[in-house]
This record gives C-alpha cells, sequence and structure tokens, in this order.
C-alpha cells in the first residue's frame, strides 16, 4: 500500500487539507481493519479502480472516475475490498472551514453519507467525471479536478465568523467550549449552531469532540501510546470513562484494545 501527496495550487491551500493519491497492486490485507476514522474534514473521492466502502452497515460502491462527495462523518467508515483486487483512488480533503467555499448546499445533509457529486451538482459534475475518464494520468486528473474547484470557488462569499470559530476550534485541540465561542465573537449558541451545521453538518460541540479525538489518535497511529499510562488525556477529557467513551464512539473499540489492533491502511492516511 503506497499513498503520496499532491500539493493543492496556491489558490486553494487555505482551504484544501490535502490532496492524497492511495494505490495498492494487491488489495488491502485481510487481516487489516480497513477503517478510516472521523476528522471533521469533508473530501471527494474519486477512484480510478472500483473501490467499495461501508458505514453503519451500508455499503457503497463506486464506479472508475466517478466522484463521490463523502461528507462529514462521526462514526468510522470500512474500506471493503473482497476480493483484494488492484485499486487506486485520488482523494481531496477541505479543511473543515473549507468547504463550503465549493459546495453550496446544507452540509448537515450530507452527514455520514456518500453522494455522486452530479447527484449534488448536476450536468457540469458529470462532464467533469467524463473528462477526467480521458485522462490517463493521476496528476492529470488531480489538475482538473484542481481547475473545477477554482471554478466552483468564485460562487461564494466568505463567512468569516464561522472560519473564524472553526480555526479556534482547531488551534485549541476541540478543547474550546461555545460558551467561550458566544462571548469571543458576540453570537448566540443557537446561531452558532445553525452555521455549523449548513457549512460543515457537526455541531460545534461535536467538531470540538472530533478534533479532540484526532489529536490522541494521530499519537497512536504514529506509535506513541505513553498518554495511556501518563494520563495526559485529563487535560482534554473530564475523566478516563470520558476518553474511553470518545474513542468508541469513533471507533468502535476503545483505545487499549484499538492499540493492538491491525489498522495499517487507517493510518497511512492520518500522515
Amino acid at each position: 500500500m503506497q499513498l503520496r501527496h499532491i500539493d493543492p495550487g496556491p489558490r486553494l491551500k487555505a482551504y484544501i487539507h490535502k490532496i492524497w493519491v492511495f494505490e495498492s497492486s494487491v488489495g488491502i490485507p485481510n487481516e487489516d481493519m480497513r477503517m478510516i476514522v472521523p476528522s471533521g474534514r469533508i473530501k471527494l473521492v474519486i477512484p480510478y479502480h472500483n473501490v467499495a466502502s461501508n458505514t453503519n452497515g451500508l455499503v457503497h460502491s463506486y464506479r472508475s472516475n466517478s466522484i463521490m462527495l463523502v461528507g462529514v462523518t462521526d462514526t468510522p467508515r470500512i474500506i471493503n475490498d473482497a476480493k483484494n483486487n488492484p485499486s487506486g483512488t485520488i482523494g481531496i480533503e477541505f479543511n473543515p472551514e473549507g468547504a463550503y467555499r465549493f459546495f453550496h448546499l446544507n452540509q448537515s445533509e450530507l452527514k455520514n453519507k456518500i453522494h455522486s457529486l452530479t447527484d449534488v451538482l448536476g450536468k457540469i459534475a458529470g462532464e467533469l467525471e467524463e473528462k477526467i475518464s480521458e485522462i490517463a494520468s493521476v496528476t492529470g486528473k488531480v489538475d482538473l479536478i484542481q481547475q473545477f474547484l477554482l471554478q466552483q470557488f468564485t460562487k461564494l462569499d466568505s463567512d468569516l465568523i464561522f472560519e473564524y470559530c472553526v480555526n479556534r476550534i482547531r488551534l485549541s485541540r476541540g478543547n474550546i467550549n461555545i460558551n467561550a465561542l458566544e462571548k469571543e465573537t458576540g453570537y448566540s449558541s443557537r446561531w452558532l449552531n445553525v452555521k455549523f451545521l449548513e457549512k460543515i453538518g457537526l455541531s460545534p460541540k461535536n467538531l470540538s469532540s472530533v478534533m479532540r479525538f484526532n489529536y490522541f489518535y494521530h499519537l497512536l497511529a504514529s506509535g506513541n501510546s505513553v498518554f495511556f499510562t501518563e494520563k495526559e488525556f485529563y487535560n482534554s477529557y473530564y475523566d478516563q470513562s470520558h476518553f474511553i467513551k470518545d474513542f468508541k464512539r469513533f471507533t468502535g473499540l476503545p483505545p487499549t484494545k484499538l492499540a493492538k489492533a491491525s489498522n495499517d491502511f487507517g493510518k497511512i492516511f492520518m500522515r
């Protein structure tokens, strides 16, 4: 399995977290969990070899060169590869405050769901898929998608209050509550909740939970589990029970069991 990154163009860099290309000549090992955990990021996924995923018991299969809009999640996703076929996928992950600048829709309707981009944007997305299928090189496909995103970007104005709040949550690693955001912005929690659900699909509280979890999951994926014994998580959680509950919510397993499980596929996406 190999994951390589492609730098977003300079005009997109502030809104796209990363662009990656995943390739495997023999599929994903059967013993691997094949789990992708919630990240707080909306994604575009373009398989150029057939791929399938399982979210909340629903299996999605994708045809080559189709474009899928993956809504923000607060549940783990399992990638199916029963036949262990060669696979290849392009992924574009938007910063939590960035996706709304490209897709003019209520993101709460996409939460924990995967939609064909043609269902969301119609004819222009279908035309993009046709052009992508005509390009042989992966780099060429990525360049074409970035050109498309630049065209979409110009259609929406920025929401500076929303972007400020998301950045505060991210910089605090999820350790800021909505009361603090109310005081800093002068906007009510109700207003902030509506904005977040519309533009990212999660409430400020849920996004904070995902961001907090991601910090510790990244440490775990990097082989650093010292926080288990040193209880560093007490700086971010009420107690050990709260910490374990969040891990089980976002992975299905308590952290000690997750540390022993094989999830090499999922871990490479944390890099």
